[in-house]
Formats: C-alpha cells, sequence, structure tokens
C-alpha cells in the first residue's frame, strides 16, 4: 500500500516502513507526526484519489531525528573586476519513518 502526501509544497510517495527525510520543523525524537494532506492512495485494489485531498485519510510517522545534507558551496565571480565570493550551505532536514496509513 502506498500514499502520496503534499507537504511544504512538495509531493512524497510513502509506503509504510519508508525513511524519509522532510522539511525541518519543531518535533522531539520518537515524536508522531500526522500527515493530513493525502492526495492518493492506493496499491489494494483500484487507487482512491483526492479533489484535491482525500477526507478522513491520513498518514502516521515517527521523528527519527534531525540530519544534515551535504555541504554545497556556492560561488560568485565576475571576470576581470576582481570580485569573487564563496559561501557555503548545508540544509538541515527532519528524519522521519512512516508507521502507517490510515483510512
Amino acid at each position: 500500500m502506498y500514499a502520496i502526501v503534499e507537504d511544504s509544497g512538495t509531493q512524497i510517495k510513502l509506503s509504510p516502513g519508508d525513511v524519509i527525510d522532510i522539511d525541518l520543523r519543531e518535533a522531539a525524537e520518537g515524536d508522531t507526526l500526522t500527515f493530513d494532506r493525502v492526495l492518493a492512495v492506493g496499491g489494494e485494489g483500484d487507487a482512491r484519489l483526492g479533489r484535491p485531498y482525500l477526507d478522513g485519510t491520513t498518514v502516521s510517522a515517527t521523528v527519527i531525528g534531525e540530519q544534515k545534507a551535504r555541504k554545497i558551496d556556492v560561488i560568485k565571480y565576475k571576470r576581470r573586476k576582481g570580485y569573487k565570493v564563496k559561501k557555503g550551505h548545508r540544509q538541515r532536514y527532519l528524519r522521519v519513518e512512516v508507521t502507517a496509513i490510515n483510512g
């Protein structure tokens, strides 16, 4: 069974047992998150599609902890002007494990 969920403007395909990284939010390790913006559910017979969301369907997930993505370098450069700037960025994520698809 799978569900397609909208979270922070992105659509994510989830199945029970999946471990995913989502945008950082206030949640402690071991907390339970509930995704209620479910766009579609499938896997057992015909797929159910929402318009835009399915009523009464939720996806539960347990917070594993906070993670960091790999560091990326942002470089700005203008030729012949002596201008060069290098900055680094490392995005923080919240790692969760999908426990159940309800509804």
